[in-house]
C-alpha cells in the first residue's frame, strides 16, 4: 500500500484529489494539509511514501515545504501538482530535488501513475515543462545585476539596497540600469516583467 499526502489549500480541490486517490487499491491518503506550514508536521505524523504537494500554498510555498519535508522525512518523496507550471518553477523544484512536477491539467489516471512511479523511485516530471525549461535561454543579468533587481522587485528602494549590499547609491543605480539597457525594457519595472517572465529572476 503506497501512503499519501495531500497538500493543496483549494478544500473542493483537495477533497476531489483525495477521493481520486483513494479509489485505488494501492494507494491509501494518509494525511491532508492546507497550509505549507502544516505539511512537514502532517507528514512527520502519518509517515507518507508519496507526498502530492501544491506550489501556491498559504503560510509557506509548496517547494519550501519540500525542502524541509527532504531533510526530516527524507524517505518522504515529493510530487509537485500546480498550477504555476512555468519553467522557473520547474528548476526551483529540481533544486530542492523534488521526484515529480505535474501540471494540475493533469489527466487523473496519469496522475494516480506518477504516483505509483514517485513511490517506486522514479522521477516524473511533465515532458512539455522540461522542453521549455531547456528552451529558455541564459540570463543576460550578471549576478549581481540580478540580485539587485530581485531587492528592487521585492519593494526595496536602491538607497535600502546600496546599505544593505554595502554599495554606494550611485552603484545600485548603475547595476539597475545596466539591467533596465540588457533586458530591452522600458523601465525598472518592466525589467522586473521580463525577467520574471524569462525565469532569471
Amino acid at each position: 500500500m503506497i501512503r499519501v499526502l495531500v497538500a493543496e489549500d483549494m478544500q473542493i480541490l483537495r477533497d476531489t484529489l483525495i477521493a481520486v486517490l483513494d479509489l485505488e487499491d494501492d494507494l491509501e491518503v494518509v494525511a491532508q494539509a492546507a497550509s505549507g506550514d502544516t505539511v512537514v508536521a502532517a507528514a512527520v505524523a502519518t509517515r507518507p511514501d508519496v507526498a502530492v504537494v501544491d506550489i501556491d500554498l498559504p503560510g509557506m510555498d509548496g517547494l519550501t515545504a519540500a525542502a524541509l519535508l527532504r531533510e526530516r522525512l527524507p524517505g518522504c518523496r515529493v510530487l509537485v501538482l500546480t498550477a504555476l507550471a512555468v519553467p522557473r518553477n520547474l528548476r526551483r523544484a529540481l533544486g530542492v530535488q523534488v521526484a515529480g512536477f505535474l501540471g494540475k491539467d493533469v489527466p487523473s489516471p496519469d496522475l494516480i501513475e506518477a504516483v505509483r512511479r514517485v513511490a517506486g523511485g522514479e522521477r516524473v516530471i511533465d515532458p512539455r515543462l522540461a522542453v521549455a525549461a531547456l528552451e529558455v535561454p541564459p540570463s543576460p543579468l550578471s549576478p549581481r545585476e540580478a540580485e539587485i533587481l530581485k531587492h528592487y522587485a521585492d519593494g526595496r528602494d536602491a538607497a535600502d539596497i546600496a546599505a544593505d549590499l554595502h554599495l554606494s547609491y550611485g552603484t545600485v543605480r548603475n547595476y539597475l540600469a545596466s539591467a533596465v539597457t540588457k533586458l530591452g525594457a522600458r523601465n525598472r519595472v518592466d525589467a522586473i516583467r521580463i525577467a520574471v517572465q524569462g525565469g532569471w529572476l
